[in-house]
């Protein structure tokens, strides 16, 4: 798998010899990393943050004194966090059903203490390139709500309906104009949207992207 550019890997756990093991390990793999005692301290440390998203995920120890993990996760997953940071739980033998039904809620993994580097190494990759793919996935959107932003009441108008499948003529008639200025409209909708085609701009809009 591709190493993800400008990704963080962040380690929550209340024993420190795991959080060293841990950074030693991502470091032996070249996956830069951030260590946090509590759950707390990482909630400090997220809300002071500012700036473009990076992909990131989220190594969480299950029991902490304090905030638990359970209760970090239900924070996140409450704020919708969880899809640019997906979470991995750190379990003992006795948490593994509560980590299951933490699966089911929307966490991405479990690993079961003590774990196999590989499998664990090969779950992080897989997490960090699924929050890049959603972050990615928002940008995009955000790119088309602001090239939407940009268009005229008229040029919506006329975007609908070349988005229904109307042909100019039928366009000009519904909209009371020449099918001059339909060819006007149209032409300034594709250069905004960045499309060249009906189909590529009503695929650009589907709910979908």
């Amino acid at each position: 798998m591709e190493p993800v550019a400008n990704a963080t890997v962040y380690i929550v756990d209340d024993d420190a010899s795991v959080r060293e093991a841990l950074a030693w390990l991502l470091r032996s793999r070249r996956l830069p990393s951030e260590t946090y005692a509590s759950a707390e301290a990482l909630e400090v440390a997220l809300a002071l943050r500012s700036g473009t998203p990076q992909p990131c995920c989220l190594l969480l120890d299950v029991r902490m004194p304090g905030m638990s993990g359970l209760a970090l996760f239900d924070a996140l997953l409450a704020r919708g966090a969880v899809a640019a940071m997906p979470v991995i739980f750190l379990t003992g033998h006795a948490d593994v059903p509560t980590a299951v039904d933490s699966v089911k809620r929307g966490a991405f993994d479990f690993c079961e203490k003590p774990f196999s580097d590989n499998a664990l190494v090969d779950r992080i990759e897989q997490a960090l390139a699924q929050s890049a793919q959603h972050l990615e996935h928002l940008r995009q959107r955000q790119s088309v709500q602001c090239r939407l932003a940009d268009l005229t009441e008229r040029e919506r108008a006329v975007m609908q309906c070349v988005v229904e499948g109307l042909p100019n003529k039928l366009i000009a008639d519904q909209l009371d104009i020449s099918v001059r200025t339909v060819e006007v409209h149209r032409a300034r909708v594709f250069d905004k949207m960045q499309v060249k085609s009906a189909v590529e701009l009503a695929n650009l809009l589907r709910p979908s992207h």
